[in-house]
């Protein structure tokens, strides 16, 4: 009887849940100015090459093609995401005091699940643009065309932002029995760990919409880069070269961001504070002897 009044007792007050704890700042001391310079600098430096890269694309009319509008898609996303991100980081390193009000922690979630979610499906329409490109080199114009180019963008951004904007909604909706995120920033699966119920219904489309946002494009991806391959092995030289030069940037993106994306899911899916790595890296000793040495 006691058990169920308290259960009944936090359901009551989770409907009041104001704001979120972030746990997994530490106090680092002097090294949290450092951090915060460095953080800062990297932001200055995203922001900067960014608006350069579509200021250059928008003003220069050369570059009117389909490859670099996706590019400049790619560019605004990534304006996009550091928006949602480092603003929040750059507080919170000089704040004493870890906490985020709920709507601000649902909108963080939206602005990065939005982020990656758009980022893989431009990924994948750019490497669709480059299999034509290659593969279907005398049909590129009459497949590429504006009607095309403005469909494809749309299906970057529109299917993320409805998605994503569902899934935020099922997460407000949810009756927490706690605030405290162990985390730096506020990320989906935290919040649904809080839940009082059973948050089955949740953990299921969450996953649903990450087989749509990430294992879809990712299959596309795949998908144009075996026939792009297939078509290096069985042509000339020029041809390989001329595939590898045009190819190998965006790989190296579809690599990097995937490998980032995973290490994500995984860290939120699973506890990594048993990763000996990771102890070691946010234990408060090593902080404080990386502090003395900055010092």
């Amino acid at each position: 009887m006691v058990v169920l009044q308290t259960k009944l007792r936090m359901k009551l007050n989770s409907s009041q849940v104001l704001y979120f704890t972030l746990t997994a700042y530490v106090d680092s001391g002097l090294l949290k100015y450092f951090c915060f310079f460095i953080l800062l600098v990297l932001y200055v430096l995203i922001i900067g090459s960014n608006v350069l890269l579509i200021v250059v694309i928008c003003v220069n009319r050369s570059l009117h093609e389909p490859m670099f509008l996706f590019l400049c898609s790619l560019f605004v996303n990534e304006l996009y995401g550091s928006l949602g991100l480092f603003p929040f980081l750059l507080v919170q390193i000089l704040s004493d005091v870890h906490i985020i009000p709920a709507p601000l922690c649902l909108l963080q979630i939206f602005f990065l699940y939005t982020y990656g979610s758009v980022e893989f499906a431009n990924l994948a329409v750019m490497s669709y643009d480059r299999y034509v490109a290659i593969c279907r080199p005398l049909q590129y114009n009459s497949l590429m065309t504006a009607q095309r180019i403005v469909f494809l963008v749309s299906i970057i951004w529109l299917p993320p932002l409805f998605c994503v904007g569902f899934t935020v909604f099922l997460s407000s909706s949810l009756q927490l029995c706690g605030n405290v995120i162990n985390k730096v920033y506020c990320d989906n699966h935290s919040i649904i760990k809080l839940a009082c119920n059973d948050p089955t219904a949740n953990n299921i489309y969450e996953l649903i919409m990450a087989f749509l946002t990430v294992c879809v494009p990712v299959s596309v991806i795949l998908y144009t880069y075996l026939r792009i391959l297939q078509v290096c092995f069985s042509g000339s030289k020029q041809t390989r070269q001329k595939a590898v030069s045009t190819c190998s940037p965006h790989l190296a993106s579809v690599i990097n961001f995937s490998f980032g994306v995973s290490f994500e899911i995984l860290q939120s899916r699973f506890n990594m504070d048993t990763v000996p790595v990771l102890q070691k890296l946010t234990d408060p000793k090593t902080l404080k002897t990386a502090e003395n040495g900055f010092v």
